[in-house]
C-alpha cells in the first residue's frame, strides 16, 4: 500500500504529549481520526499540520519530514 511513513511524527507526539490520546486531544480531534491519519486513511490538512508542528515545538520546515517521507516497500 502506498502511504506516508509517520514514525518521525509518531516519536515527536510520544516525546511531547506521552501518548497519542494527549496529542489528539491537543489537536482537538478524536483518537480514532488521528488514528486513522497515522495510519494513511484519511488525509492530513495543511492547517492540521501546521497546528501540529506548532504544539510539538517543531518549525513549519519539517512538515516534508514529519508528513511526506513516503513508506518505503520491503520485500
Amino acid at each position: 500500500m502506498k502511504g506516508f511513513d509517520y514514525s518521525k511524527l509518531r516519536g515527536k507526539i510520544k516525546e511531547v504529549f506521552g501518548t497519542q490520546e494527549n496529542f489528539a486531544v491537543a489537536m482537538v480531534m478524536s483518537t480514532v481520526t488521528l488514528s486513522a491519519k497515522l495510519n494513511n486513511k484519511i488525509p492530513w490538512t495543511q492547517e492540521e499540520m501546521k497546528q501540529a508542528c506548532n504544539l510539538l515545538s517543531v518549525p513549519c520546515e519539517f512538515i516534508p519530514v514529519l508528513f511526506f517521507t513516503e513508506k518505503v516497500k520491503t520485500t
